[in-house]
This record gives structure tokens, C-alpha cells and sequence, in this order.
């Protein structure tokens, strides 16, 4: 008769081969204080169960080659959503966080939360049907979000700057739930990039990370000890209202004079645009009437290499640096992950802000921390979102 073991042992079994990503048994030994016939026992039963696979033989050390373990990638599958103020997209996913579908959504005018509800809704029974996965093998869909929101109660609560209307007071899992018939978790987008980059990152065994995300806002995460922290309230975005400039300008007339986010956020970067347009600057957008300015052409713009337009996503990666080596003097992370559609848009993005980043870093160049744009990149929130219900599994 087969022992069956504890289900919190059985989770962080699983959880460490995943992380691994091959392991034997002496492997697993290091780490978990059983005997060899137990931890025999625990993975005869999860590969009876189909939780892990034998993936191999290992390198002898003088007798038999050890099985290698590997979990099972088709156990199980998961869907990952972002919601974002510019797009949102929706991913499936099996137990190896393989994108095995993706799609993505404009976040204009028109797409409230219940069309966008409906839109995932189908998307995701498209992808089941796709790939021929019963419903009843999903384990659940996690949700990346804009914040401040309610991780608890899973609801977003008044977020700022969405193109559509009705976004306040969202109950975004309850809606879900019901039309997908699974169970929905919500984190804010910033959280669960994070812990889906340090999943993609995790053979540099990463301890102490910052990830920060300039796009319609600025939003962070941080993680200490391999685990993401969180304070008494979720306000991701509060990093925006960091003050860098006493008397400065605000955003849209709101939050603190002087803030990051007036300098360093897709809104800002476009007034600044549209005012030296107005002044008589030369661009190759000279010719636009300056509110159709917006940041698809500025990136246009830029790729095409317009002089004016240079030197703003250039001013703005600067005042990014000074933000960042802020939160670096204050975090000390080992490693900095930047993210989002201001990032990506051009590499001088990047470059610059990592250029101001270091000279502002206290004890540069001895504490030299990593800058990255991250493995995942555009997906890192739904997959982040993905692995955040694998991870609250309880692996039965």
C-alpha cells in the first residue's frame, strides 16, 4: 500500500523540482531533511499521479546513473491575463510556463471591463478548443493588473487613465469565475512581472531583485529573500509620486508637484513633444497637428530616427535613471529589471537610464547591481500572472 505523503511536502517537492528543472533524488536530498526511502516513496507516488515525469539518467558518481524527475508538463495547464492601461493579453500556459497561445487587446474607448470580461472569456475557450485541454485540467487564471486594487477580494479599485470608462470597482475574479468556471487570483501587473522574471531568471538564483514598469504610469515591485514584498496597502503606482523635483510639474494636474511620473510616463513624454511642436521646433511631425501626437507615432518618430523626438524619450530615460538609483540607494537589489512600453520603445531608452542609474548609485562601482530588460519582456506579467496560481497550488 502506498504512503501517502504530507501535501505540503508533496508541494515543495514539486515546486523545487520546477525550479530546478531536472532533479534526482540525491538532489531533492540536499534540500529536504527525509530519509532516501521516503523521498523514494514521494516520487514513486508523484509519478504514479503523472505530477512528474523521469526525464533521464544522470551522471553516474561510481554506481547506477539516477533517474532524473521533471514535472509533467501536461498535468496541468493555467491561464495568465494582463490588464493594462495600453493593451492587455491573455496567455495559455502548461505546468513548464510554455506560452502555448497568446493574444492581445487595444485598451481603447470602448473596451470596458465587461467587454473585456467577454473577449477573455472566448479568447480562452478558443485556446482550449485549439489544443483540445478539458476545462476541468485548468487549474485556475491569474490576474496581472493595474492597481491599486484588492488582491483579497479581487477587485481593482480606482485605477487612473483608462481609455474606457467604468473602470472603478471592478470585480474582476468574481466576473471571470463566472463565465470561465475556474478559480481567479489578482495581483498588480508589477508583482507578477516580477515573479515571472525571477522564474525565467532563475538559474542566477536571484535573492534581492527591483522591477520597474514606465509606461501610462510608473509602477514597481521589489522581492527580498526570493520572495516579492508587500506593504500595508497595494499602490503600485505610488513609486510615480516619488519627488524628484521641488516645485516641479505635475501630471494632468494631479499627485504630487514634481513627481517621477511628470517626467517619466507616456502622458508626460507626449505634452512635452506636443509643446516643442507648438514652439516651432523642427520634427518630421512638424506637420501633425499636435493633440494627434500620441505615442505610437513619438515611436514611429523615433525609429526613423527624428532628432527632436530623440532628445525627449532621451530627457525622459535620464530622469528614469534618477528615479531608479532612488530606489536602488533604498533597496539594494541584486539585480534591476525594467519593463514596460517607455523601456522597450527604443534601446537609447535603456542605455541612458542605466547610464544615470549607476552614477547616482551610492558606493558605484563596488555595488554594481545587473540591469536587464528582463527573459519574458511584454509577456512577463500574464506569465507572471500564470505561475502566481501554480505557485498557490497545493499540488493535489
Amino acid at each position: 500500500m502506498m504512503v501517502h505523503a504530507n501535501p505540503p511536502l508533496k508541494k515543495q517537492v514539486y515546486a523545487h523540482i520546477s525550479y530546478l528543472g531536472t532533479a534526482s533524488k540525491a538532489d531533492l536530498l540536499k534540500d529536504f531533511p527525509v530519509t532516501s526511502s521516503s523521498m523514494t516513496r514521494l516520487l514513486e507516488e508523484m509519478t504514479s499521479q503523472g505530477l512528474i515525469l523521469v526525464s533521464g539518467l544522470g551522471d553516474s558518481t561510481g554506481g547506477r546513473k539516477p533517474l532524473l524527475f521533471q514535472i509533467n508538463p501536461a498535468y496541468r495547464y493555467v491561464f495568465g491575463l494582463e490588464i493594462s492601461r495600453i493593451y492587455s493579453t491573455l496567455g495559455l500556459y502548461d505546468m513548464h510556463l510554455n506560452p502555448l497561445s497568446l493574444t492581445r487587446w487595444s485598451m481603447d474607448e470602448r473596451m470596458t471591463p465587461e467587454r473585456l470580461v467577454g473577449l477573455v472569456a472566448q479568447g480562452a475557450q478558443q485556446f482550449l478548443d485549439q489544443h483540445g485541454i478539458s476545462s476541468e485540467t485548468v487549474l485556475g487564471i491569474g490576474i496581472g493588473a493595474v492597481g491599486p486594487l484588492n488582491q483579497k477580494t479581487g477587485i481593482i479599485l480606482e485605477p487612473e487613465w483608462f481609455p474606457a470608462p467604468l473602470w472603478k470597482n471592478v470585480p474582476i475574479c468574481r466576473m471571470l469565475e463566472s463565465l470561465l468556471h475556474i478559480p481567479a487570483k489578482l495581483d498588480n501587473g508589477a508583482n507578477t512581472a516580477l515573479i515571472g522574471e525571477h522564474w525565467a531568471l532563475r538559474n542566477n538564483h536571484i535573492q534581492h531583485a527591483l522591477y520597474v514598469h514606465a509606461g501610462v504610469s510608473i509602477r514597481s515591485a521589489a522581492m527580498s529573500g526570493g520572495q516579492v514584498l508587500r506593504g500595508a496597502a497595494d499602490t503600485e503606482g505610488a513609486v510615480g509620486q516619488m519627488i524628484i523635483q521641488a516645485n516641479g510639474p505635475r501630471l494632468r494636474e494631479s499627485g504630487n508637484y514634481g513627481a517621477l511620473e511628470a517626467f517619466v510616463s507616456v502622458p508626460a513624454l507626449e505634452e512635452r513633444v506636443r509643446t516643442q511642436l507648438k514652439i516651432g521646433r523642427e520634427s518630421r511631425l512638424s506637420g501633425m497637428p499636435p493633440e494627434q501626437v500620441n505615442f505610437a507615432t513619438l515611436v514611429e518618430a523615433l525609429n526613423q530616427g527624428d532628432a527632436l523626438v530623440r532628445e525627449q524619450f532621451t530627457e525622459t530615460a535620464a530622469y528614469l535613471g534618477i528615479g531608479l538609483s532612488n530606489l536602488i540607494n533604498a533597496l539594494h537589489p541584486e539585480y534591476v529589471i525594467l519593463g514596460g512600453p517607455l523601456v522597450t520603445a527604443h534601446p537609447v531608452v535603456f542605455d541612458t537610464a542605466l547610464e544615470i542609474a549607476k552614477k547616482n548609485t551610492y558606493h558605484y562601482p563596488e555595488y554594481n547591481p545587473v540591469f536587464t530588460l528582463g527573459e519574458l519582456t511584454d509577456e512577463a506579467v500574464a506569465t507572471g500572472a500564470a505561475m502566481m496560481v501554480i505557485q498557490q497550488w497545493t499540488g493535489e
